[in-house]
Formats: structure tokens, C-alpha cells, sequence
């Protein structure tokens, strides 16, 4: 970690100075010899630093040398921070007296930036005071910096060339290891689930699956929970991951979470959740997962046992656990799945399956006897073949496989001087060590996360941006975001994580870490990370470590909140998860003086302390999920801010009008922030990247602040309330849809009445976007033609089209969309009119010529939802020619079609019988499932009707 510190160090050096000359302000003078001998000094260091890292594991004194050295160089990044940020004011305040000095109207009041005092706002005497402060500290860091670099000549380094190697985005594999030695223990679990029989008094029968970590307990589970017949036994399906410590309300909330939906209006009582938990499984035959349990205190699985036997009879429990007491403490010794480890065959294979991806004949059959001695270490554990796996297979040659093989780390009964516990750790240390230096650091950082967290991949990757550890990118075509994509993939390929979910268009969004990978990254970073989980706590006491760098707290309750340790000014993240905190400690939220990340997320705080435009430093900060009323002006001062995020603040109407005095913002998450409004202001920050939700009003004026933010990447919500006049027409071209060429993802919501169907018509044709967009979503609208003029004109790359609550229109002319060539799913759901489905095909034009015409030639899912009127699907216009019609193709890729709540649907059309159909579900509705021809759909593999397979199918 030590080399991607000092590199960033070195590139922070040349873009300070960098700055001063391209803004022409200085903020600290006669440093320029300082700068020199840092800069010798990092050099230097740097130089020997691979070996060092890789030679701490065994050595003391190396260690030493390196801690020492990370503490030098992470208080070097605070005081280089504050430079930069000193820069960064001077050139705000040259630009502010610029635009007053412009101005035509002096009386109008402007919003200024306010820095905090540390930041010279008393005047020309404070800041002469704040640049002494910062050459002092830089000639007070040199010294130790140069003590460093002579006590590292003591030590033997050996010399490697400096610099980061490029690090490309590495190609990752789906597969799942389901056919490596686990198909027997599948079959027995899953047949257990689909017994019946259950103890005598127990409608909830639990069967624990036991064995040591990292030997795929929960990778059994996922495949058993997962199978077809599983999901067709039960309900309800319910997964919790547990960990320790052994939360009875998390655990509720969970569950709750995933059976309704909403926690938010509960008291927060254990009683009161398990209340709800009862009403939600009661007469429900339920399938419960819970994942990695450690507690064998029986009072606390009793409360929430009791709970759990309100289900239906034939309910099952799952857990996972490494430990048979967990087994014998819930009373189910007798049912136990005790789970052994792989045989090396079994081993070969998904090790095998992994390394050797991409290689020809004649490279495998050179590195095939050392890979089957690579795969011994495996010692049966899955995890382990995977993790070897995936770093043999970014080895190239056979040199670099014998070096694996013959390692010292496999023979080290400690690392860093500690005993290691977990056998696991001596590969995944190995693939740690073969990291470029910039994606250790980001690696150590999910350390931060609580065990068994779902990572947010684009969240994940704003947190690496906001601990500085892309450095600068200037002079290069790729974003951060870009960067950080490709070291996410170089992790996913290593296996540092797993569990992903995936988007609509294929690409990871969530993802966890297994809880050995996070156990090793905790065993890494004990004297930098923390999670400290306070069981209710809300003054918390924090054991004195001065390096702690990065600190969470979980299970903090109702209540005022603040931290008593004596780190504080070292601290770079703050986060809390599982908490309910309801205000927070002015005094600290201002002596946190160094933290870049700061998440407040999911709590019920309702006012953000003013001191938070203090921390000057900050680059993220998560406010979403609270119940703020408004927040401080103060926020505006945040100029190094480049995350905020405010998603489901419901209560939160308006930001603060300076917000555009932010001009490093980058990323602004608003979303289900229900109708707030962005201030004016906004319209200058024309760098954002992202902005999820826009919310535009009335007459639309404010949708001319979207005009020039052409870098917006990702996904789009613009949501139009009530637009009630001509003049929304004119706004709407001002957002200039057309020129934002890197979104991704679009919604256009109109919230109106039906009576302002024409001008939601014109508007909806004014919002055209750019030809780059692969998903759009049109919702709410009332106007009576459903397509605007642009869909098929210029949309060629869409492959996800949905129309959602569009109560205007009662004919959909489906084939017309036919001609999206690039559309893969087509959605409608809760149109409440719609009484037709039909082609909007004249006979006399269509074609009469020999020349084929597809239609929806790439479509392969079709979906329609909540259409309570619709009764007539029309097929092809009648009156073609059968040469005509044997010229014209329809959807003939699609595989996938489901109807749900149609309550008058009749038939379907005869065009779907010439389709590759693999999967028909129709749901609650009657008149189609009872006058279904069903000779017409025997063909099709895979139907449900209302959720059954129906047993009348009749083939002819």
C-alpha cells in the first residue's frame, strides 16, 4: 500500500505546483527546496518499496520501517490536501471579485463562499499565519522523511524500477462451480427442503450446513435456494446474512425488508419488529436463509425461533455456520449437513476451469504438472482453488508458475508477526501481493464495510475517488470512473468478490465480499480500520489507536451521537451502517478535521450540524435516507466535494442556492427525494457526471439549468410535474437532451392531468435524446399517442424500451416499434385505457415486394402488466397476400413473454406461434386462461399459468 502512497504523493507535489502557475495564485512561498528533497526523498523510497513490502511479512524491523514511513506519508497527503485546498479558495475568491466587478445589478444579494476559520476567513492576518502553517509542516515532515530514507540504507533493500504498470480491465467469467464435487450435498439439501415432515410442534424445520471457512457453505446454499423445484415449494424466500454479532432486530429488519419493503414506519422496539416479522409469515410457507451464524447463546436464538414457528407447516430454516455447537444449540444436531472438503480432482477441475481460460494446447500442457501441484495448497477449500485461479491466470509464463509454487509465504506460520488463523490467508495473500499498488489501496479500503455488506460497485467506486487514490488523470482519455471500473474488474478476477448483481444491460452493480476475504483485509489493516459495532450504544468510547484511519460503526440507536478517541484529526472516513441516530454532536462533527468520506446514510437525523462546511476536506458525503427538513448553507463550502449523496431524504425540499459554488462535484444522487427542487445555481456545474433525478415544475423555466451539463454519464430521471402552458414546450428543447451523449439510461416522467394530454404530447417530442441511449422509460403520461416522433427515427442503439402508467392512450400500435433494431425488452405495465394491441399496418403499404421486412428482429422478452381493459391483441393485417405475409418476420428471437392482471384479454395473436417462445407465464388473467388453446402452446417448453405449471396440456 506503502508504493501507491508515496506514488500519488509525488503526482500531488507536481500538481500543486502545477496549480499555482495555471491559476495564477500562490498561496505558500520560498518552499521551493522543501519540495525538492521531498521529492528526492519519496523518490528513493519509492524505489525500494516492492521489496519492502513483500520482505514485512517475516521482518519486524521492516514492518516498523513501513509503518513508520505510511504514518509520514499520510500526514504529508493531509497537509498537501490543505495546500491544494488553499489553491483552490484563492482562485474562487479571484473569480468572485471578477463577477462582481461585472455585475450590472449591484443591489441583488449574492451568495457568498464562507471557508471555515482554518481556512483564512478572518483576513489577510489569519492567512499569512495559514501559509507558515503549512511550509512549517512540510520542513517539519522532510526531517522525518530524510530520517526515513537513511534508516531504510540500514535494511538491505533491494532496488526495483519505480512507476505503476498499466493495469487493463481483465475479462471475467460467470461460471458457477456447481458441478465441482457438490452435487450430491445439492440433492440432499434440497431434499430436505422439499420434505414434509417436521418435528412434532414445529411447523419451521432448521437444518444447519457446518464446515470450516471458505469451503462453500453459502455457495451450497445459494444453489439449493436457487433450484426450480425450491422456488416452487415455497411462498416466501428470505435470505439474511448474520455474521457477529448475533442482531435479533437486524435480523427482523431483514426480513422485513425483504418480505415488505418497508421498515421505515416501524418504532424501533425488538417487540415491535417482531410483531411485523409474525404478520408477514404467518400462514406462509417460507424458505429462511441465515447465512454465516457464529451465536450459541440459545436465549437469543429462543426469542427469535418462537417467532419464526408462525409459518406454515413444511416452513424451512437454513443456516450456515463453522461451528457444530450453532448446530447443537438450535436443536438440529440430528439434521446437520456437515460439509467435507473437495477432493483434489474436484479442486483441479475449478481451479483448471478458471487459470487456464484463454490458453492454447501447447501452454497448457507446459504449466499443467505445476498448476496440479499449485492445486494441493488448495487443501479442499473451494475459495481457495478459485483464488489461486485467478491469479495463475494473469500469469503468463512458466517461470511465473513455478515462482507461485515455490513461494516462501506457504511455509509461514505467521504473517507480520501475528499467528495466522485462517489457512486461507497465505493465498490470498499471494494474490494480494501481485496487485498493482493503486488497487491494494483500494482493495484494503472494503475492509471499512461491515462483513456480509452488499457493495454498491459505482458507490464502491466514488469511495476510492474520494480517499484520492486515482491521483490526478489529467492528459489521459479516461475518467475516474473509467479508472475505476477497470480496477473493480482486475478485483472481480482475482475473486476478491462474489454474489454479484447484475443490470439490465449485463453489467455488475452490487456485489459482497466472502467473509474470509474480509476477514484477511481486517487482518491487513487491524491498526488503520475499525468496525466497531456499539450494540445501542450512542456515545461511544473508541480504544485509543493514533493510526486509525478509517472508522465504522453499526448498531448505533435511537439518539444524540458522537465519538470520544484520540485519532480524530487522523480520521479519513466515517461511516455508520445499521444505525438509528437522531442528531449529531456539533463539537465533533468539528473536529473532524481530516475526513474525506463521511456516510450518514439510513438513520433519522433531522438537522445537519453547521460545522459541517468545516471539513474542508471532504469528498463524499451520504446524507440519504434521513429526515432532513433542510440543510445548511454552510454546505456550499465543501469546494473539494465531489459526491453528495440525498437519495429518499422525503422530507427535504430544496437544496442550498449556493450549491454552485461546488465546482469539483461530480457525482449528485438525489433520487425518491420526492419533489425536491435544485437551486439555480446548479446550472454551473457543468462538470456533473451524475444526476439521477431532476425535478421540473409548472411552466418547466427550470429545465434550462440542464441545458449545458453534456457530461452527465449513467442513468437520467426527469420527472415534469404538472406542466400546465404552452411555454413548457420551449423549456423542454432547452434541456437539450440531444447533445448528452454518454447517458445511458433514461425516464421521462410527466405528472399531469388528462387534460393537458396535447402540451405532455409536445413535450414529451421536445425531450429527444441522444441517438447513445441503450434504455428509456416514458411514465405517467397522458397523451393519447403513445410514441413521440423520434423513437423510431433515431433511437438505434435502445435495447430496453417500458411505458409505465401512460392512462392516455387506448391503442398501442405495437408492430410500429418494430422497427428498433437494437431492442431486446419491451415492457408495459398500468395502462388503464388501453383497450387494443394492434399492428397500425395498412395492407396496400406493406410489402408486396419479395424483400423480407423484420420486425423487433433482436426482441427477446415482452412483457405487459396491469392492463385491466385491454381485451383484443390483433396479428397481422388481414388482407395481406401470403407472399406478403411470408415476407414479413416478427419478433423472431423472442424467448421470453409474460401477462399478468389483464383481466380481459381474450386471445393471443397468431404471429406468436411462429416464434421461438421458451417461456409463457400468465398471471391472473381469467379469460385468457380459460379460453387458451392450448394445442397452440404445447410447443413451448417452459409455462406457468398463475404461477403452476399447468398439468392439461394437450399435444396433438
Amino acid at each position: 500500500m506503502a508504493e501507491a502512497l508515496v506514488s500519488v504523493l509525488l503526482e500531488q507535489l507536481a500538481s500543486i505546483i502545477h496549480q499555482q502557475v495555471e491559476k495564477h495564485v500562490t498561496l505558500v512561498v520560498n518552499v521551493e527546496k522543501d519540495v525538492e528533497n521531498l521529492t528526492h526523498n519519496f523518490r528513493a523510497i519509492g524505489a525500494v518499496l516492492k521489496d519492502a513490502e513483500e520482505r514485512q511479512v517475516k521482518e519486524a524491523s521492516v514492518k516498523l520501517w513501513l509503518d513508520d514511513l505510511k504514518d509520514v506519508s499520510n500526514e504529508m497527503e493531509d497537509v498537501l490536501d490543505d495546500w491544494n485546498t488553499g489553491i483552490l479558495r484563492l482562485h474562487i475568491e479571484k473569480q468572485e471579485k471578477e463577477e462582481s466587478g461585472n455585475a450590472v445589478d449591484t443591489t441583488k444579494k449574492k451568495v457568498r463562499l464562507c471557508i471555515h476559520t482554518a481556512f483564512f476567513c478572518s483576513g489577510k492576518v489569519s492567512r499569512v499565519i495559514y501559509r507558515h502553517d503549512i511550509a512549517q509542516k512540510i520542513k517539519d515532515l522532510n526531517e522525518r522523511l530524510a530520517t526515513i530514507a537513511n534508516w531504510s540504507q540500514n535494511l538491505n533493500f533491494q532496488y526495483t524500477k519505480s512507476g505503476t504498470k498499466h493495469v487493463e480491465r481483465q475479462k471475467t467469467t460467470s461460471f458457477v462451480d456447481q458441478t465441482f464435487g457438490r452435487v450430491d450435498e445439492k440433492e440432499l439439501l434440497v431434499a430436505k427442503l422439499l420434505s414434509k415432515s417436521n418435528p412434532e410442534g414445529q411447523s419451521s424445520l432448521v437444518i444447519p450446513i457446518v464446515g470450516m471457512g471458505g469451503i462453500g457453505k453459502t455457495t451450497l446454499s445459494q444453489l439449493a435456494y436457487n433450484d426450480d423445484r425450491v422456488k416452487a415449494n415455497f411462498t416466501k424466500q428470505i435470505w439474511v446474512c448474520v455474521s457477529e454479532p448475533f442482531d435479533e432486530l437486524n435480523i427482523a429488519k431483514d426480513i422485513i425488508g425483504q418480505l415488505d419493503g418497508n421498515v421505515n414506519s416501524i418504532s424501533s422496539n425488538l417487540e415491535a419488529y417482531f410483531q411485523c416479522v409474525r404478520k408477514s409469515i404467518e400462514g406462509e410457507k417460507f424458505l429462511l436463509v441465515l447465512d454465516d451464524v457464529w451465536n450459541e447463546d440459545y436465549g437469543k436464538w429462543e426469542k427469535l425461533k418462537i417467532v419464526l414457528q408462525k409459518g406454515d407447516v413444511g416452513s424451512k430454516i437454513v443456516v450456515t455456520t463453522r461451528k457444530e455447537e450453532v448446530a447443537g444449540m438450535m436443536g438440529a444436531a440430528d439434521n446437520t449437513i456437515n460439509l467435507k472438503v473437495l477432493s483434489d480432482e474436484n479442486c483441479w477441475l475449478l481451479f483448471n476451469r478458471i487459470a487456464f481460460t484463454d490458453r492454447n494446447q501447447d501452454e497448457c500442457k507446459i504449466l499443467d504438472p505445476i498448476g496440479r501441484e499449485i492445486v494441493k495448497k488448495c487443501k479442499g477449500l473451494p475459495l481457495v482453488a478459485k483464488t489461486l485461479g485467478g491469479l495463475m491466470r494473469v500469469k503468463k509464463t512458466k517461470k511465473e508458475w513455478q515462482d507461485v509454487l515455490s513461494n516462501e509465504i506457504w511455509e509461514l506460520d505467521t504473517l507480520f508477526g501475528q499467528p495466522v488463523s485462517q489457512q486461507v490467508f497465505q493465498p490470498l495473500l499471494l494474490s494480494y501481493y501481485d496487485l498493482d499498488p493503486i488497487i491494494k489501496r483500494c482493495l484494503l479500503y472494503c475492509g471499512t464495510f461491515p462483513k456480509n455488506h452488499i457493495i454498491d460497485k459505482n458507490d464502491l467506486i466514488e469511495l476510492w475517488m474520494s480517499q484520492s487514490y486515482f491521483g490526478s488523470i489529467r492528459n489521459t482519455e479516461k475518467t475516474t470512473v473509467d479508472i475505476g471500473e477497470s480496477y473493480f474488474s482486475n478485483l472481480v478476477t482475482r475473486y476478491f468478490f462474489q454474489d454479484f448483481v447484475k443490470d439490465k444491460f449485463g453489467k455488475i452493480k452490487r456485489c459482497k465480499m466472502h467473509d474470509i476475504v474480509h476477514d484477511f483485509l481486517q487482518f491487513l489493516t487491524k491498526n488503520e480500520c475499525s468496525v466497531l459495532d456499539v450494540q445501542g450504544k450512542t456515545n461511544v468510547e473508541v480504544p485509543v489507536r493514533n493510526k486509525i484511519r478509517h472508522l465504522t460503526i453499526t448498531s448505533a440507536r435511537d439518539g444524540p451521537f458522537s465519538v470520544s478517541f484520540d485519532s480524530r484529526g487522523s480520521l479519513r472516513t466515517l461511516a455508520t451502517f445499521s444505525c438509528q441516530i437522531t442528531s449529531l454532536n456539533q463539537e465533533f462533527v468539528s473536529q473532524l478535521k481530516c475526513v474525506r468520506t463521511l456516510n450518514l446514510s439510513n438513520n433519522r437525523v433531522e438537522e445537519l450540524p453547521e460545522k459541517v462546511g468545516g471539513l474542508v476536506h471532504l469528498r463524499y458525503l451520504d446524507l440519504s435516507c434521513n429526515n432532513w427538513k433542510r440543510l445548511p448553507d454552510t454546505l456550499c463550502n465543501l469546494i473539494n466535494l465531489e459526491t453528495l449523496r440525498l437519495e429518499k431524504c422525503r422530507g427535504l425540499e430544496e437544496l442550498p442556492e449556493g450549491m454552485g459554488k461546488l465546482t469539483n462535484l461530480r457525482h449528485l444522487r438525489v433520487k425518491n427525494s420526492n419533489a425536491l427542487k435544485l437551486p439555480k445555481s446548479i446550472a454551473k456545474l457543468t462538470s456533473l457526471q451524475t444526476l439521477d433525478q431532476v425535478n421540473i415544475f409548472h411552466d418547466g423555466s427550470k429545465a434550462s439549468d440542464l441545458r449545458n451539463m453534456d457530461q452527465l454519464q449513467g442513468k437520467l430521471e426527469v420527472c415534469w410535474w404538472k406542466p400546465v402552458n404552452d411555454a413548457a414546450k420551449k423549456y423542454a428543447e432547452q434541456v437539450n437532451l440531444v447533445n448528452k451523449k454518454h447517458l445511458v439510461s433514461l425516464t421521462l416522467s410527466l405528472w399531469d392531468a388528462e387534460r393537458d394530454s396535447i402540451i405532455q404530447e409536445e413535450i414529451l417530442n421536445a425531450l429527444q435524446p441522444n441517438p447513445n441511449l441503450e434504455a428509456l422509460k416514458i411514465a405517467w403520461y397522458s397523451g393519447t399517442t403513445l410514441c413521440p416522433r423520434w423513437l423510431n427515427v433515431s433511437l438505434h442503439n435502445l435495447k430496453h424500451l417500458a411505458f409505465h402508467a401512460c392512462y392516455g392512450c387506448e391503442f398501442l400500435p405495437l408492430l410500429v416499434l418494430g422497427k428498433l433494431v437494437s431492442l431486446e425488452i419491451l415492457r408495459f405495465r398500468k395502462m388503464r385505457k388501453l383497450k387494443k394491441v394492434g399492428h397500425a399496418l395498412e395492407s396496400s403499404s406493406s410489402s408486396s415486394s419479395s424483400l423480407e421486412v423484420t420486425l423487433f428482429p433482436k426482441l427477446k422478452k415482452l412483457v405487459f402488466v396491469g392492463l385491466e381493459e385491454w381485451e383484443e391483441w390483433e396479428g397481422m393485417p388481414a388482407g395481406l397476400s401470403e407472399d406478403s405475409l411470408a415476407s414479413i418476420k416478427v419478433m423472431p428471437d423472442l424467448s421470453t413473454l409474460e401477462i399478468e392482471n389483464c383481466y380481459k384479454l381474450k386471445t393471443l395473436p397468431d404471429f406468436l406461434w411462429k416464434t421461438p417462445l421458451q417461456n409463457l407465464s400468465i398471471n391472473r388473467s381469467r379469460i385468457l386462461r380459460e379460453g387458451m388453446e392450448w394445442h397452440k402452446i404445447s410447443h413451448i417448453p417452459n409455462i406457468k399459468i398463475d404461477h403452476v405449471i399447468p398439468s392439461r396440456l394437450i399435444v396433438d
